[in-house]
């Protein structure tokens, strides 16, 4: 989520730097949406009734969040925050595979620890009010008696796989080095909250698997036995536009790149020398 024109990808940023930024914004993620969907949504805090935000509180909670994620991380580590992103990138060739297992981990820590300061906040309110989120799911994803609307496996999983792909086709179009735009950070994050005005009803929507893994974790066991749904198929979606935009959208720009020319310099009584660029990922 960087600015195309300056900045195609982060590529001469530390590891370190690219999992702090991965950290947080999984954390801003993860607390914003789940903070809103457990204190700002309902129509009652526990003790009185209030004026709650409801599922557009919630879409417009994670649009605000990867839109502010994305500015503000997005210059150091691409602004991923979703490891459905992060497979996608690799897959069309704007990340190393290396890098891969660090951003997943970063982003499922930062997940967790955003969850947990939504925890701790819920069990500062009066009466059970704690214990009710956890036995409510803490705001999981699930399927069948688990989703909001009671939707089965095959709208569940459909719906991730669908939105996942658009999110990730957005994120590869606004990013790219020479097409994308300045502003892509706030254009993804209208794109999640259009996505959540789908998912929301239908399994409280992923998109995420750091954010279904982060819910689920504190949801408990009937949540954990469904996470694979929204392991798989936001990836499998994630696969399939990775797979499908330079075959629609770039066909020439993201060929892959025809080798570099070795330059060789001969001179009477001297070796070959080769000019080898720096490794830009490190």
């Amino acid at each position: 989520m960087t600015n195309p024109q300056q900045h195609p990808f982060p590529a001469q940023s530390r590891r370190s730097s690219r999992s702090a930024a991965e950290f947080a914004g999984t954390f801003l993620l993860v607390f914003g949406l789940i903070g809103a969907a457990l204190l700002t949504s309902p129509d009652d805090n526990g003790r009185a009734p209030q004026p709650g935000t409801g599922l557009l509180g919630v879409a417009l909670a994670l649009g605000l969040a990867v839109t502010a994620g994305g500015f503000a991380f997005g210059p150091v580590s691409g602004g991923h925050f979703n490891p459905a992103v992060t497979l996608g990138t690799a897959i069309a060739r704007r990340l190393p595979w290396r890098l891969v297992p660090l951003y997943v981990l970063s982003q499922a820590l930062g997940g967790l620890a955003g969850a947990a300061a939504v925890f701790g906040l819920v069990s500062g309110a009066p009466g059970d009010t704690v214990g009710k989120a956890v036995a409510a799911g803490f705001a999981s994803n699930g399927f069948d008696g688990q989703s909001p609307g009671l939707y089965g496996l095959l709208p569940v999983a459909a719906v991730e796989t669908v939105a996942t792909a658009i999110l990730v086709l957005v994120v590869l179009a606004t990013t790219h080095p020479t097409k994308g735009t300045p502003v892509a950070p706030l254009v993804i994050g209208l794109t999640l909250t259009v996505m959540l005005f789908v998912a929301l009803p239908i399994d409280n929507a992923s998109l995420n698997p750091a954010r279904s893994l982060a819910t689920a974790a504190f949801g408990g066991p009937h949540w954990l036995a469904q996470l694979w749904v929204f392991i798989v198929f936001p990836l499998l979606g994630a696969a399939i536009a990775a797979l499908l935009y330079p075959r629609l959208f770039a066909p020439h720009d993201d060929a892959p790149a025809p080798a570099a020319p070795v330059s060789r310099r001969t001179s009477p009584g001297s070796r070959s020398q080769k000019s080898v660029a720096p490794s830009p990922d490190e």
